[in-house]
């Protein structure tokens, strides 16, 4: 969830000058414990969503191909709300984590093209404790950052209560109970804590990358202590950091959101080279603005995968903070990198004068 600081500091600014169309977003309700339907499986209701609100919409964003949307809700369970982070497990389906302590997912479901027109296989089921019962409230609950290691075993930061859980995976493909691993040894703010949460196995079978909200990034492992990397600096104090996705490389996705009451959310994805490279040498490859015209919500997860096409594909999923103004979004773009230049022309040589 956006950080109490930075939202009272916006509102303060914009005092007096409130658009009628974005609002604040409210505290969210008080919700029950588990789904109202018995067992994990629900019902899942999508529905359309273009990448703009112009006519015709738009099919792109630059070299950002738009691959279809779509608005995730339920009527089985008052609890699909507050998504906070998404990743693809080990056989393909989406798993997203909640501000509320739950775990969602479902696979996704594609046309004849390749574009995202829906999802199935629905599910929803708290995140249990050390004491394998749900997790209660918001100071344990509140799941921001999501990754999974190569070998499936999951990694869950939450705010608040600030700490990183793994759930490791079992050979029935379930999982165990959860046990406390490595964190970034620093003090953050109660709501503006662990956002962005990523594998990087580039780095290692058990490394992972911690960002916080305010671009503060870390390279932690399972076996070794977290080390602190250069910052990824937001556009201006409106932005946070909220995601991480890894390529197979070296490189990492970088997801921004920003809200104010005039302009309402934006979001943003960068892609940088190498996070792990000192702040004068990192440069990006790409990067993706939602703004003015283009559907936008508050974006606070990413997941990165190949079209079928052989395209990136990039999925984002946006945290509804429980508020009818907002929706849960999930929508997917396809990224290939622009040709290489043309090689240079030979240099022309003098020629040689004879005496």
């Amino acid at each position: 969830m956006i950080g109490g600081l930075r939202t009272l500091l916006i509102v303060g600014l914009a005092t007096g000058a409130l658009s009628q169309c974005h609002k604040a977003p409210p505290q969210p309700a008080v919700l029950p414990v588990a789904p109202v339907k018995a067992g994990p499986e629900i019902g899942l209701t999508t529905v359309p969503a273009p990448l703009s609100s112009a006519t015709p919409p738009p099919t792109a964003i630059g070299r950002f191909v738009y691959a279809g949307g779509i608005a995730i809700s339920s009527s089985d369970t008052q609890r699909l709300h507050g998504l906070s982070d998404l990743k693809f497990g080990p056989d393909g389906g989406l798993v997203a984590v909640s501000d509320d302590g739950d775990l969602f997912e479902a696979r996704l479901k594609l046309d004849e093209a390749g574009r995202l027109v829906g999802l199935t296989d629905g599910k929803l089921s708290p995140l249990k404790g050390l004491d394998g019962q749900p997790l209660q409230g918001k100071e344990k609950g509140d799941a921001e950052g999501l990754a999974i290691l190569a070998n499936g075993d999951r990694l869950v930061s939450f705010e608040r209560d600030h700490r990183i859980w793994l759930y490791p995976r079992q050979a029935d493909g379930s999982y165990g109970l959860p046990r406390a691993v490595n964190k970034p040894a620093t003090a953050f703010p109660d709501n503006e804590g662990m956002e962005a949460l990523t594998a990087y196995p580039i780095a290692g079978p058990d490394a992972y990358l911690v960002g916080g909200e305010e671009g503060e990034v870390w390279l932690c492992r399972l076996s070794t202590p977290c080390a602190s990397l250069a910052p990824q600096s937001p556009p201006d104090f409106t932005w946070g950091l909220t995601g991480f996705a890894a390529f197979e490389g070296q490189s990492v996705a970088s997801l921004f959101r920003a809200y104010d009451p005039i302009r309402g959310w934006r979001g943003q994805v960068r892609f940088v080279i190498d996070p792990r490279a000192p702040a004068a040498k990192q440069y990006l490859a790409a990067t993706l603005t939602l703004d003015g015209a283009i559907t936008r919500d508050n974006f606070e997860g990413i997941a990165l995968s190949k079209s079928p096409s052989g395209a990136t594909r990039i999925y984002l999923l946006s945290d509804d903070n429980d508020a009818p103004q907002e929706r849960t979004l999930l929508m997917a773009f396809d990224w290939t990198p622009p040709p290489p230049p043309p090689p240079a022309p030979p240099k022309p040589t003098k020629p040689v004068r004879r005496r």
